[in-house]
């Protein structure tokens, strides 16, 4: 692999197995664990858990084919739709959500996700809830003007967005025009609750080094504003291992209400 070559996510896709095999895995060497497992986890169960983020439908647009961010939305809301933007995502993600053989085992962040809910003695619970909540994965086509055609979704009182726009957008302009396309399906008044890497250039998935643009703090929280969402929380964790797989400085975690 040529290292100054990156490839396109919206253009390329991924391999999704090798990519949650590299960075989702409960193997010895997850150097981000902390990062990309349980900061995610344990600020959207802070939101949930205390009411901060309510309704009853939410949407989850984000990528690749991990699920271990959604365990506290689905304590919270009845219906949760998921979109992805590669076939092959979706193809493993119904696997899991359908509990096929050969579906990927999230078995380490069910327990994370007992442990944080206070419920150790009821894993299964923890993945049974979320199979049950997940009513549809979807593919989405930000190209066309309703991004899941042809089915039309309601618009949802939350969504969650995890390391998606960054890897969709060439510029910042585009991530603005993302994100303001992504806020079409949020209720007035909802919330957008948006997990994503700081100071990224690319990420590393078997051979194939994949294009991140570089997002700092202040550039993300002026795109929120720029498209009407009031900054209601926002933590940082700062990176905590040293890898080659991705030169991220550090994970943002951000919550924007949707003006009414």
């Amino acid at each position: 692999m040529d290292s100054t070559t990156h490839t396109f996510y919206p253009v390329h896709g991924l391999d999704s197995r090798n990519h949650l095999d590299t960075y989702f895995s409960n193997k010895e060497g997850m150097v981000f664990a902390y990062d990309i497992l349980k900061f995610p986890m344990a600020n959207l169960h802070y939101q949930f858990s205390r009411g901060r983020v309510v309704g009853t439908f939410a949407i989850d647009i984000s990528l690749g084919s991990f699920i271990h961010h959604l365990y506290s939305a689905s304590n919270s809301f009845k219906e949760i739709v998921i979109l992805r933007l590669k076939e092959q995502c979706i193809m493993e993600l119904r696997r899991w959500v359908h509990d096929r053989t050969g579906a990927y085992d999230w078995s380490h962040t069910s327990s994370a996700a007992a442990e944080l809910a206070g419920t150790r003695d009821q894993l299964q619970e923890q993945e049974i809830r979320l199979r049950s909540s997940v009513k549809h994965v979807l593919k989405f086509d930000f190209e066309q003007g309703n991004i899941t055609s042809p089915v039309l979704l309601p618009l949802a009182d939350c969504i969650v967005s995890v390391w998606l726009l960054e890897m969709i957008s060439k510029n910042e302009d585009e991530y603005t025009r993302n994100l303001e396309k992504i806020l079409k399906l949020l209720k007035p008044g909802g919330h957008l609750l948006l997990i994503g890497v700081l100071d990224a250039t690319y990420g590393v998935v078997g051979e194939e080094r994949i294009h991140c643009l570089k997002c700092n703090e202040e550039f993300v929280k002026n795109a929120f504003g720029k498209v009407g969402l009031v900054i209601d929380y926002y933590a940082m964790q700062k990176r905590s291992n040293v890898s080659d797989l991705s030169d991220y400085k550090a994970m943002l975690f951000i919550v924007g209400r949707k003006g009414e």
